[in-house]
């Protein structure tokens, strides 16, 4: 199966599925890295061998990886890859309906202790780096006065920037390495 742009959510079985952060990270390493073997993944978030294939069938009961035999060297191997490369849902679908409430926070909010993860990780590694990849980082907030049709018009804005960015992405052009984009926009609660 070619991997398609994106798997829209609203059953919140595969949301709650998806909310586990072992999960998060296979999904992630099988997008940015393509697909690979079980040990592959197994050394790359550091889980073991049976853990791992374990994550990687309740990945696929819900649609978000399949197997990838043509990579396999032999019938023992098993190799996956994701079947989309981008998922989505909309909180504004899940209002009405606790149980889908319920899981589009939990997911939302394991989304979240992933991105701290990853810049945290990032500014770990930051002092190794070339500057030139220092210099590019960016770290930002606003505080903005918008309307809620605003709100929406800004999310556009936000989204269409990002896809324009990601049809630029190569990871095969020279002197190309993976660079995490994480943006959020709210009404602040208070």
């Amino acid at each position: 199966m070619a991997e398609e742009p994106n798997l829209h959510l609203t059953d919140p079985r595969a949301m709650r599925a998806l909310a586990h952060p072992t999960r998060l990270r296979l999904l992630g390493e099988l997008r940015i890295r393509g697909p690979q073997s079980v040990g592959m993944l197994s050394d790359t978030v550091d889980e073991a061998v049976g853990s791992v294939s374990y994550h990687l069938g309740k990945l696929a009961q819900h649609g978000f990886v399949e197997e990838a035999p043509e990579h396999a060297r032999d019938r023992r191997e098993r190799w996956w890859r994701a079947t989309h490369a981008r998922t989505s849902w909309e909180p504004v679908e899940m209002l009405d309906d606790p149980e889908r409430r319920a899981a589009s926070d939990l997911l939302r909010r394991a989304f979240l202790d992933r991105y701290v993860q990853r810049l945290r990780g990032y500014l770990d590694a930051e002092p190794t780096l070339d500057p030139q990849w220092v210099r590019g980082t960016a770290s930002s907030d606003s505080w903005l006065h918008l309307t809620s049709d605003e709100l929406i018009e800004l999310r556009a804005d936000l989204e269409a920037l990002a896809a324009r960015w990601r049809d630029r992405s190569d990871p095969n052009r020279p002197g190309a390495e993976t660079v995490s984009l994480m943006y959020h926009a709210f009404r602040d609660p208070r």
